[in-house]
């Protein structure tokens, strides 16, 4: 590209509209990227694969070219440097930032139910009756796709721009503040965060053909569904010119009152029902391979109330959802569960690919029906385990999936107490089980779409928290036994355990929570759970940290539970274990890729008040800690993965770390908004 010397008062240099266009042309692949991955993962992978060519388009400034052409600012004059020139002038790589970070904001006052106002602006390129995608890749790209849909905005923008694209701290800092974000420098750390043991990998991902916007993939769309509308528009347009010539002849005046539009309903005809084997024939195990059961799966009458009320629900209906869950009508293709009684109470579950449904309606007449949301993409084995069919008096009844081949229910507050087996029908309806979440599942009030949400009580002393345990006949890594826990959702949130470090085993795996040690750790962490957010999927409790207190009073334990939801965005909470005393919170954070497979390196603090009165300040990091030191009111450094100093009551005191590899951490939570 031949860049313009032509130079604005303030020293900038200044570009002609043909010069712009060139620019933006030759570097469009990593700007649409750069869209792609900053825009919200809640769009589908068409819709953000046009709407990122759609926006990386529409920053060249002004569509029609005059004799005097507009002048745009080019990146002002500084040392060069071979990484940047790849993404492009400075004030494209602004414009498309700023509109992606920009796309989902709402003015005040405008509607939830509606999608932003940028949404709704009309954008080229537009594609009809096919669907675009990038390609899917490995596992290590969908697991990096995951981590980073679970990230802010202003997080993924500045992952790209300092990983992908190699552009230096300062000038990514600049870059977001330019665009619109609001905290820059917590965006650039927690990137810088989310692959510090691979960084090389993660760039070579984002490069990859998944991440590449560019490089799609076609498929048709639903070609049923097409040639039903085209029906259905070739009779509104007869209906039209009928109704014209008869009003023309006539000579009567319209009626300008609107009636409903006549909009395709899926009924229980038109229901998709997997065969009763599927599951154990294919490698997608998940809510799609369940079959249809239930007493009155055939029930067409009970099917079609189901589906017209989750349509659109009568006045009276109570409708709870977890966040992020879409409660618009169902489309082609939902999925049918199960259909049968339970508790008094007709119970119909449906899935769609992204959600699972529960209605539900009395028995008896007088009562009022119930519309339960839950969102359940990328479920698998263990997420798809389970699902709420009822909850009365305490109790819970859970349908289990028809890979489970065994079911017992357990008291995590009890590991020593072996696991009690259940009663399950043939239909896979298991027995009422005491549930955590069943006594405080009553709604607590409108949200702000105008649902009703539900969360577990939190209220009364936790004298036990039971759990399901559930044994598969697929095996899951090595092993095939797994434990679930209701926390108010249609969903039971996966329970498993990251033991501490040893040996050659890797510093951050999952395991399935049904060791000895690992039951042990939940036997401390329980009763934290009531206290999560709605909508988890997975909570996971990784002992990082070990070590002897100072004066010989015995062994401390530091734990990191991980709570994910099915939206993305999680939290982590760090607690601090003494002999002798329960569990105590020292740290806490939300959003952030601490305590998971992106996030393996981590350090927190506490004040500890030993048995002769004095005051310590612990401090203890994960394995790849190398140092501690500390900042502040207290003054220290130690070399190792611990440090314990005596310190005043209540001493203000920074904590970081630095790590084998390089670099310093973090303590957590302290980027955290209390």
């Amino acid at each position: 590209m031949v860049t313009s010397q032509r130079r604005s008062p303030d020293g900038r240099e200044r570009l002609t509209l043909h010069e712009a266009e060139a620019g933006l042309v030759e570097h469009y692949t990593a700007l649409v990227r750069l869209a792609y991955l900053t825009l919200p993962p809640s769009l589908s992978r068409h819709r953000r694969v046009l709407t990122a060519h759609g926006l990386v388009q529409r920053a060249l400034p002004g569509f029609r070219l005059r004799k005097t052409a507009p002048q745009v600012p080019a990146q002002r004059p500084g040392p060069a440097r071979p990484g940047p020139e790849r993404l492009g002038p400075a004030w494209a790589r602004e414009r498309v930032l700023r509109a992606a970070l920009a796309y989902e904001r709402r003015p005040r006052g405008w509607p939830k139910s509606l999608p932003p106002p940028r949404a709704l602006r009309p954008m080229l390129p537009v594609v009809w009756g096919l669907r675009l995608f990038p390609r899917a890749g490995g596992r290590e790209e969908i697991a990096l796709g995951q981590a980073l849909s679970g990230l802010s905005a202003d997080v993924r923008a500045a992952f790209v721009l300092s990983r992908a694209d190699e552009l230096p701290d300062a000038q990514v800092r600049t870059l977001l503040e330019a665009a619109g974000a609001g905290r820059p420098d917590r965006s650039l750390r927690v990137a810088r965060q989310l692959d510090a043991p691979a960084v090389a990998a993660a760039q070579t991902l984002l490069r990859s053909a998944e991440f590449n916007a560019c490089s799609v993939q076609t498929r048709p769309t639903d070609l049923l569904r097409r040639r039903q509308r085209y029906r259905l528009a070739g009779a509104v347009a007869a209906v039209v010119a009928v109704g014209a010539l008869v009003l023309t002849a006539t000579g009567s005046a319209p009626d300008q009152r609107l009636a409903p539009s006549a909009v395709g309903q899926v009924t229980a005809a038109g229901l998709v029902r997997a065969p009763r084997t599927e599951w154990a024939d294919t490698s997608r195990v998940d809510f799609t391979a369940w079959p249809p059961r239930g007493g009155r799966a055939g029930d067409r009458g009970l099917l079609d109330r189901a589906l017209a009320t989750w349509s659109r629900p009568p006045r009276g209906t109570r409708v709870s959802r977890t966040p992020g869950t879409f409660t618009g009508p169902p489309p082609y293709g939902t999925q049918l569960l199960y259909a049968g009684e339970a508790d008094g109470d007709a119970v119909v579950l449906l899935h769609d690919g992204l959600r699972t449904v529960r209605y539900s309606e009395p028995l008896s007449p007088g009562g009022r029906a119930t519309l339960d949301f839950a969102r359940t993409d990328s479920s698998d084995v263990t997420t798809a385990a389970a699902l709420v069919v009822s909850r009365t008096h305490g109790a819970a009844r859970y349908l289990t999936a028809p890979w489970i081949a065994a079911s017992a229910t357990r008291d995590l507050l009890r590991p020593d107490v072996r696991a009690r087996p259940v009663r399950v029908s043939t239909e896979g309806i298991t027995e009422p089980l005491p549930s955590p979440a069943a006594s405080g599942s009553a709604t607590s009030g409108p949200d702000a779409s105008g649902s009703a949400t539900s969360s577990p009580s939190t209220s009364g002393p936790c004298a036990s928290w039971p759990a399901l345990q559930l044994r598969s006949s697929a095996r899951i890594d090595e092993q095939d036994t797994f434990l679930v826990t209701d926390l108010g959702g249609l969903v039971p949130a996966h329970l498993t355990h990251t033991p501490l470090p040893g040996g050659a085993a890797p510093a951050h795996q999952p395991r399935e929570a049904t060791g000895t040690a690992a039951l042990a750790s939940w036997a401390r962490t329980a009763c934290h759970l009531a206290g999560l957010p709605e909508g988890v999927r997975a909570v996971d409790v990784w002992d990082f940290a070990g070590h002897p207190l100072p004066e010989r009073a015995g062994r401390a334990v530091w734990s990191c539970v991980r709570a994910d939801t099915w939206r993305g965005p999680g939290e982590v909470s760090v607690r601090f274990t003494a002999p002798g005393a329960a569990p105590r919170v020292v740290a806490r954070d939300r959003a952030t890729a601490a305590c998971s497979r992106f996030g393996q390196h981590v350090v927190a603090s506490a004040a500890w008040r030993a048995p002769s009165g004095h005051t310590y300040l612990l401090a203890a990091g994960s394995r790849a800690v190398s140092g501690i030191e500390v900042t502040g009111a207290v003054r220290a450094s130690q070399k190792g993965r611990v440090l314990a100093v005596r310190a005043p009551a209540n001493a203000q005191a920074q904590v970081s770390a630095r790590l084998t590899g390089g670099g310093t951490l973090a303590e957590v939570g302290r980027s955290a908004e209390d």
